[in-house]
């Protein structure tokens, strides 16, 4: 999920928490926080594999991130000290909320961070370090202009209507947004539900049909980021890796024999060697749809592996590829993790 979607959620959620709380720091201190890991793709493509959507994206992690923005905000809003002359004034608006309550609201925060990236397509480890297995349900594109708006609805709209009441001279008790952020917070929850409806349709209909003869050994359906009923699949059968579109209505037909077919490479010392090679194992430790292409070079054999989620998802920004070249023999000679993008521009960047 895009950081812009995340501080949006995360002041949304603020505001139903603990509304008189100062929005900038709920903002910066929890809401976006773990994406701190996106710093990686200035280091290397490396880098960026082992540190995107790992450790900071994890239950322990967010414990601590909220446990850091408490610390942060009690710190920030002491009570101001006063000359022993001076009478302490403290009103309804200034008043510092109770810590707990801030505790409770900032550790929220940095769930809701974790359960909007789990409900997309780029896993994240939750239950890093006892595990590092990924989590991703598929149900939300990286940027969901939908989910933005309902956000933007959820805290434009109550300042609308607040000018408004001013205007007419009337006044309200309530916390300043409370009830429409609560009110965008149901709706998020009706569209999530909406969405995984969506998703276990297209799940249903891809399970149930055969590839050119062959039935599917695992499969995914990916979210559209304009459509809601588009959904991009892919399916892995014995033979090939196969890309379609379809819609996700419930009882909508589609010809799996449409589809765009991607054969597997044939055995050979070259890619067994690129396959247990040290680069190849740790891309394919995050790879959902690993695709190797093997071309003949001067020396031997360069192989290129892929993942097809990434274009499936249109998710290329950070997209990395794993180069191994071998000789003719298919002995490893070397191995490397590239920005795709540099592949596309110059093939022979390494």
């Amino acid at each position: 999920m895009d950081i812009f979607t995340h501080a949006l959620a995360s002041a949304t959620a603020a505001r139903v928490l603990i509304p008189r709380a100062p929005l900038a720091v709920w903002i910066a201190a929890a809401g976006i926080a773990a994406d701190a890991d996106q710093l990686s793709a200035l280091v290397s493509p490396s880098a960026y594999l082992t540190w995107h959507h790992t450790y900071t994206h994890s239950i322990a992690a967010a414990i601590a991130i909220a446990t850091l923005a408490t610390i942060f905000h009690a710190a920030l809003h002491k009570n101001p000290v006063t000359s022993p002359n001076e009478p302490s004034v403290t009103t309804k608006s200034t008043q510092p909320e109770n810590i707990l309550q801030i505790s409770i609201a900032f550790q929220l925060i940095t769930l809701l961070h974790l359960a909007l990236d789990a409900c997309q397509s780029d896993p994240i480890t939750p239950l890093w370090p006892f595990t590092m297995r990924r989590i991703a349900a598929n149900y939300l594109p990286t940027i969901d202009p939908y989910l933005i708006a309902i956000l933007l609805a959820a805290l434009l709209l109550p300042e609308l209507l607040r000018l408004v009441s001013n205007e007419i001279s009337s006044k309200t008790k309530s916390p300043k947004g409370r009830t429409g952020a609560a009110i965008g917070m149901a709706v998020i929850f009706l569209y999530l539900a909406t969405r995984a409806a969506l998703h276990s349709n297209a799940a249903t209909a891809i399970d149930s049909r055969t590839y050119r003869n062959e039935s599917p050994r695992r499969f995914a359906a990916y979210p559209d980021s304009t459509s809601l009923l588009t959904w991009h699949a892919i399916v892995e059968t014995e033979s090939a890796l196969q890309e379609f579109t379809l819609n996700a209505t419930q009882g909508s037909a589609f010809d799996p024999q449409n589809t765009v077919v991607l054969y597997k490479p044939e055995p050979s010392p070259a890619l067994e060697t690129a396959r247990n090679s040290p680069i190849a194992k740790k891309f394919l430790t995050t790879a959902q749809f690993p695709k190797a292409t093997i071309e003949k070079t001067p020396d031997g054999y360069e192989i290129q592996i892929r993942d097809l989620r990434i274009t499936a998802t249109n998710d290329t920004n950070h997209e990395v590829t794993a180069v191994i070249q071998t000789d003719a023999n298919g002995k490893l000679l070397n191995d490397s993790l590239v920005w795709t993008k540099d592949l596309t521009q110059n093939p022979r960047h390494r």
